[in-house]
Parts: C-alpha cells; sequence; structure tokens
C-alpha cells in the first residue's frame, strides 16, 4: 500500500461516525459474565464492558469501512492501538443507548524496524434514553504504510 497523504487523513478529525443503537440483552450479559469469571449479578448492571461492545457495534460503520476510511484494508495489516472506556453512569441490561462519536486524531511515526504507520483515534459515546451520557469508548486503529 503507497503512503496516504497526510492531509487526507487529517480531514477525518472531526468527522462524525452514522452512530446508531444498543440494546444490552440479559442473554448476553450473563454470557460476557461468565466467559470473564465475573459474578452473576442479580440487579440489571450491565458488565463494564459493554461500554465498548455498545459503542463499537453501535458507531454506525463496520470495522471494514472504517479502515476503507484511513485507505486500508484488513489486508494491509492493521492493528488495534488503545482502547479506554470511561463509564459516567451504569449501563442497564435491557436498555437501548445511542452511540454518536467522531475521529479525534490522527499521527503519523515512523519507526527503524516497522516504517511509517499513522495512529487513527476515535471516541464514542453511550448516551441513554434520557439523554445522559453514560459511557465513552475511546479507541486507535494502527495503519502500517509501505511505499510502492
Amino acid at each position: 500500500m503507497a503512503i496516504v497523504a497526510l492531509e487526507a487523513l487529517e480531514a477525518l478529525v472531526g468527522r462524525p461516525f452514522p452512530g446508531g443503537t444498543y440494546t444490552v440483552e440479559p442473554y448476553q450479559n450473563w454470557l460476557t459474565n461468565d466467559v470473564v469469571l465475573a459474578p452473576q449479578r442479580d440487579d440489571d448492571l450491565a458488565h463494564p464492558m459493554y461500554c465498548y461492545y455498545a459503542a463499537l457495534a453501535g458507531m454506525g460503520i463496520s470495522l471494514d469501512e472504517l479502515f476503507a476510511l484511513a485507505h486500508a484494508s484488513a489486508d494491509d495489516g492493521v492493528m488495534f492501538g488503545e482502547a479506554e472506556i470511561e463509564l459516567v453512569g451504569p449501563m442497564r441490561v435491557g436498555v437501548t443507548y445511542s452511540v454518536r462519536g467522531s475521529f479525534t486524531s490522527v499521527v503519523r511515526k515512523e519507526g527503524k524496524k516497522a516504517g511509517v504507520f499513522d495512529i487513527l483515534a476515535f471516541a464514542l459515546e453511550l448516551v441513554d434514553p434520557a439523554g445522559d451520557v453514560v459511557g465513552v469508548s475511546t479507541n486507535s486503529f494502527v495503519f502500517p504504510r509501505r511505499d510502492g
């Protein structure tokens, strides 16, 4: 893959995602707790990882589409960068959350062995039916770039 003009990637910063919705289903929450060996709860609180799961599932585009916006595909060796979740309020099983967000930054770096690569970051908010933000999922992907 040829190196993409940095200006083309910088144009993504501030661009919103289409967004969508996500509902934490009871059986999914049960399975998540089971697989991560978390205790099963007898209330309606969702596992904290749903801040991440719901945000990515409800952002309104697929990862393939996100990669295409960065002029790449999974075949180019795109790697997951960083993830941070911030729970502002409780996430509840059975509640449908709206997801909104945008691209927040792009950084170009070069390493001796890795060569040129771009780090594209974005933040997604989970909004409850009352309009309150209950969580923020901030993520980045690393896009290796090669000459020619």
